[in-house]
């Protein structure tokens, strides 16, 4: 009869004995998978925060800087609009204020010099048959002298109206240039002169002297 108790006692034991084992070797197993998958869940997981701020974050605008460039080029097509992009639109009626006067000029010495130019070649030519072309001719006494020299002296004028309205629409063009430059540039509203005493050490005479410092804040 123990012998019979005793083989029931060994059968249990190593029964428990496989229950223990197969629970550890379950155990590792599970442990295995969570270490193996934990990886990719905090990648997944990084992966969904960077989404979520990456959708709250508003992307700022970037700066668009005033270009010289452009003012320019718009100087060059149409005079003042270069002033327009600059935002000086005091300066757009001085501009053409200056090619009215300048086409003024330009009219009045071409008129001039045709009239001077057409009496001076009718007084050479010499022909009496044909009228004379203008008023000129019998002011000046068909002097062809006085004739040559009002020809030339509004010749002469003819060219420089000329080249001063090259010289404005240059002109123009690099102040629209210029501005544009100092358009972004920023000036403190802070802007002193300051002057003070100073003394200063003589390595000289070894004796302190006297001075004046100017300081330019802006």
């Amino acid at each position: 009869m123990s012998g019979f108790w005793n083989l029931k006692r060994l059968i249990f034991r190593s029964c428990q004995i496989k229950c223990y084992a197969f629970s550890w070797q379950k155990m590792i197993l599970v442990f295995s998978i969570l270490i193996c998958f934990h990886p990719f869940a905090a990648f997944s997981q990084n992966d969904t925060i960077k989404d979520t701020i990456n959708k709250h974050i508003v992307k700022a605008k970037p700066i668009s800087q005033h270009s010289p460039h452009k003012a320019t080029i718009y100087s060059m097509v149409l005079p003042g609009l270069g002033q327009a992009y600059n935002h000086k639109y005091w300066k757009i009626p001085v501009v053409y204020a200056g090619f009215g006067v300048l086409a003024y000029y330009i009219s009045t010495n071409n008129t001039e010099y045709q009239k001077f130019k057409k009496a001076y070649t009718y007084v050479v030519n010499g022909d009496s048959t044909a009228p004379p072309p203008n008023s000129y001719v019998k002011r000046y006494n068909k002097s062809s002298t006085s004739l040559l020299a009002g020809k030339d002296y509004y010749r002469r004028r003819l060219e420089l109206s000329y080249i001063c309205t090259a010289a404005w629409y240059i002109l123009n063009v690099l102040d629209a240039t210029v501005d544009a430059h100092f358009f972004d540039y920023d000036i403190s509203n802070d802007l002193t002169l300051r002057v003070e005493p100073v003394i200063t050490p003589n390595y000289m005479t070894y004796k302190p002297s006297g001075g004046v410092k100017l300081t330019l804040r802006f």
